[in-house]
């Protein structure tokens, strides 16, 4: 039986928007949080969605690998650099990478999990269900962070030139070819 699950979509966001990579970000921000709604819609379900097991378990393995590796990257090292002293900025890029870090293994398992939910149409056992659970939590809390300090740093210190690169960067990530962003407004 499917789960009842949010409207609200994962589809891939427009390759025009890695013009504005900052408002990329945000954009990608929104959709992991209905990635969050989806994981505690599969948590609280002792059912079975294979769809929405592959769903949620694709995003987790390619989307959010690949979001991370722009903060990591590209991301965090431009704040790092353009940051001022009062910006106390370092604390919290350290504490985000960590969680980056200590989440990588919390989605494997999940990844794993839900890879064989979606293959067998088999429910998610308890464990999984946590695990979730667990990482939806977590998710919100981390993007609440980012979204409140990191964005609009960024948006304050990083030059024209470091969106360009960001911009650039992050379309080759993924595959894509976009003309020169020219002057980037943060």
């Amino acid at each position: 039986m499917p789960v009842d699950r949010p409207r609200e979509s994962l589809d891939p966001l427009p390759a025009g928007l890695l013009r504005q990579p900052l408002d990329y970000l945000m954009a990608d921000h929104h959709r992991q949080r209905v990635l969050c709604r989806l994981a505690d819609a599969l948590a609280a379900t002792s059912g079975s969605d294979p769809d929405l097991a592959r769903t949620v378990g694709a995003f987790i393995s390619r989307d959010m690998a690949i979001h991370v590796i722009d903060e990591e990257q590209d991301l965090f090292p431009l704040l790092r650099r353009r940051a001022s002293l009062e910006d106390a900025i370092d604390a919290v890029l350290g504490r985000l990478a960590a969680e980056h870090s200590s989440g990588s293994a919390l989605a494997a398992r999940i990844g794993q999990a839900l890879d064989e939910a979606a293959l067998t149409g088999r429910p998610l056992d308890r464990s999984t269900r946590l695990d979730l659970a667990e990482f939806a939590r977590s998710e919100r809390e981390h993007l609440a962070l980012e979204n409140a300090v990191v964005m609009p740093l960024a948006r304050l210190r990083l030059t024209a030139g470091d969106l360009r690169a960001l911009s650039l960067r992050m379309a080759a990530r993924r595959g894509l070819l976009i003309d020169d962003p020219g002057p980037t407004a943060a």
